[in-house]
């Protein structure tokens, strides 16, 4: 497994699959390590994926100072990756949380990003919330299902501010476009690979500065991709049109019947999105 140092000489990981032009990707949590990206779907016949384990996570070594897992300090254990890489500029792609570095990664060093992926992404690096009412909306279409009365009077419960384990629990069955032995598996996998007490320092006092963000994207010049789940509460399509609307160059892609991680529901039509947009001329 390949290793680079990051600028206080934590010693960070990586791992590596298919071949051709490198797709660095930034995995959600947040701070959770990169192996439930798997190969996105198959998208690893397209492009060599080049996942990172973020600092304390997976492979990764954990850091002297824990606030250096603060999204924005992260930047430049992305930029140390570009630099040991021998890029001059490269594709990124973020999922979920990693969405929010990925955002900072390109304000911060707009020239060095080529093509930006942002995948159910979060958007608190840009100060957008979906409202209840939008998460409602959302979650009524999964009405049909036979886990819908539980999970929905969960989410009610959530909203009015009486979250609890049980409760989040519950709704876990929106995080996939099917509740199926596969999903549970995968959601299981992604809940014992978060570092807790990184995640609480990833959005902390000073990590966004959605102003100035949204600023800069508005002279972001690369070309975006925004793929959202058509079942996603975290990012209902309603808010990621309104995200794509910050970039000069966005495109929105809905992927039917998707939940957060649409590689898992479907991942024909998420590998066909973004293959067609990762051969796709991202000069400026």
């Amino acid at each position: 497994m390949p290793f680079y140092s990051a600028h206080d000489g934590t010693r960070l990981a990586y791992h590596e699959s298919g071949e051709g032009d490198p797709l660095i990707c930034l995995p959600g949590g947040p701070m959770q390590d990169s192996l439930y990206l798997g190969d996105l779907g198959g998208l690893s016949a397209h492009r060599r994926l080049v996942l990172l384990d973020p600092r304390g996570t997976g492979e990764s070594g954990k850091p002297d100072d824990p606030a250096t897992y603060r999204c924005d300090r992260l930047v430049d254990d992305v930029e140390a990756l570009r630099r040991h890489l021998g890029l001059d500029r490269m594709d990124v792609l973020g999922h979920s949380a990693g969405a929010n570095l990925a955002v900072l990664y390109a304000t911060r060093h707009p020239h060095r990003v080529a093509r930006l992926l942002l995948i159910g992404p979060s958007t608190r690096a840009i100060g957008l919330e979906p409202t209840p009412q939008a998460r409602l909306e959302t979650a009524r279409l999964r009405a049909g299902e036979s886990w819908f009365p539980e999970a929905f009077a969960a989410l009610q419960e959530i909203q009015a501010g009486n979250a609890t384990d049980e409760t989040w629990a519950a709704v876990a069955p929106f995080m996939s476009g099917r509740w199926d032995e596969a999903a549970r598996e995968f959601h299981e996998l992604c809940e014992r690979r978060r570092n807790d007490e990184a995640a609480a320092a990833y959005g902390a006092e000073g990590a966004y500065d959605p102003e100035a963000t949204r600023a800069a994207l508005a002279g972001f010049g690369a070309p975006v991709l925004l793929l959202a789940g058509e079942l996603d509460l975290n990012t209902p399509p309603g808010l990621a049109a309104e995200y794509a609307a910050l970039f000069p160059r966005a495109e929105l892609v809905v992927q039917p019947g998707a939940g957060h991680s649409p590689w898992i529901d479907d991942a024909g039509p998420f590998t066909a999105a973004l293959a067609a947009f990762l051969d796709g001329d991202a000069s400026r």
